[in-house]
């Protein structure tokens, strides 16, 4: 028995948490662990949450956070746009039935295979932010639509993506003009405020920056006609989680967005996390259990090195919860490679656990099984299964 409890009274399950746990014990008589269930409402209830508050803003869903067929499928049903970073992403979009006319090749860098690749594929919308890409784009794909990034703040948000990409805002109009002089169409202005952003400053400040390169180009003779707001868009990672309202922010941005473009500017946005996040279980089962630094001390069957990537590369945070009920103690959870690295909370309140008790995680659907390592130590990553409940 641990020597740290809380002795606080365990709270009655909310509707919610009971038909997940329900649907977690129906999964495992049919599957083993570790698995992800993507939840197709919970897919479209996020899709159509985006088109509600934003509803002039085409959604192109970025494919990094999960490019599972199955969930490219589900947008591709709902009539979204997709965002991608390589020839690969691009083909395999493409395979599965999406238009060449509803993808942006969102990488500010791309090798010149890869251009050919959206030549040969009719993918023509794509992003840049330096002199020397537009001459690489010009010679691989004459006559291609480009929208010139930004580097614009990224304050609060969970990953900051300006230091690697964005071009300073007084250099746009003049790389703008120079993509026309190559024989590219300048169609306008992209920005990207940071992975799981709160701060809505950074969109405000973003499109009020947008919109002066926007009336530069216009009185310059080259009107623009696409504004690509990136994404970033938070979700809630903890149930009782505040400071996040994407309702507020959507309705604020929404406004300067009516305030400071024409109506006839095209908007669209490159949510990935917002999309599939929430709509991801991550079942997983204690494989091995014992005492150290006087705490229970359980190993999961998935760790740092496959779902639980997220935590490392992408800087996420998850509750840990259990089916099992009763006292809480304070634990350690780690995951089942042969690295102390692989420890994913030193400071967990759970339920005792025995081998075969079950830990799972909400709203993991995003990057988790995107950027795990395939089989490192031997030990392969979750099954991802959709469900349609």
């Amino acid at each position: 028995m641990t020597l740290i409890q809380n002795n606080l009274k365990q709270p009655k399950l909310k509707p919610d948490i009971r038909g997940i746990e329900n649907l977690i014990r129906v999964m495992l008589k049919k599957h083993r662990t570790p698995f992800i269930l993507i939840k197709h409402c919970i897919l479209k209830k996020q899709y159509d949450r985006f088109r509600t508050c934003l509803p002039e803003v085409t959604p192109y869903y970025a494919i990094k956070a999960n490019p599972h067929p199955a969930i490219i499928k589900a947008f591709i049903k709902f009539g979204a746009g997709f965002d991608v970073a390589s020839g690969a992403e691009m083909k395999q979009v493409l395979s599965l039935g999406a238009s060449p006319a509803k993808i942006i090749f969102a990488n500010t860098i791309k090798s010149e295979e890869d251009i050919c690749t959206a030549r040969r594929r009719r993918v023509r919308l794509m992003t840049f932010d330096n002199e020397p890409e537009l001459y690489k784009i010009a010679k691989c794909y004459p006559g291609s639509r480009v929208l010139v990034r930004i580097k614009v703040e990224n304050k609060g948000s969970q990953v900051e993506l300006s230091l690697k990409f964005g071009a300073d805002s007084e250099q746009a109009f003049f790389f703008l003009r120079k993509a026309k002089a190559l024989g590219l169409v300048p169609a306008g202005v992209s920005f990207h405020v940071g992975s799981q952003a709160t701060n809505v400053e950074n969109y405000l400040q973003a499109l009020e920056i947008s919109a002066a390169i926007f009336r530069e180009a216009e009185e310059n003779d080259l009107p623009l006609k696409i504004l690509d707001i990136g994404g970033g868009f938070p979700i809630q990672q903890f149930d009782c989680e505040i400071g996040v309202n994407f309702e507020r922010m959507a309705s604020q941005i929404r406004r300067q967005m009516k305030a400071l473009f024409d109506k006839n500017v095209k908007f669209i946005a490159e949510p990935g996390r917002f999309l599939v996040g929430p709509a991801g279980i991550l079942v997983t089962q204690v494989v091995g259990r014992t005492f150290r630094n006087n705490k229970n001390y359980y190993y999961l069957n998935d760790g740092i090195y496959a779902d639980f990537s997220g935590m490392v590369f992408d800087h996420c945070k998850y509750e840990f919860k259990t089916l099992r009920r009763g006292q809480k103690f304070l634990s350690t959870l780690a995951g089942p490679t042969c690295d102390s690295f692989d420890t994913l909370s030193t400071n967990e309140e759970i339920p005792e656990l025995y081998v075969n008790d079950v830990v799972y995680v909400k709203n993991i659907g995003a990057y988790s099984c995107a950027s795990a390592t395939p089989g490192f130590n031997g030990f392969p990553p979750a099954k991802l299964i959709m469900v349609k409940s």
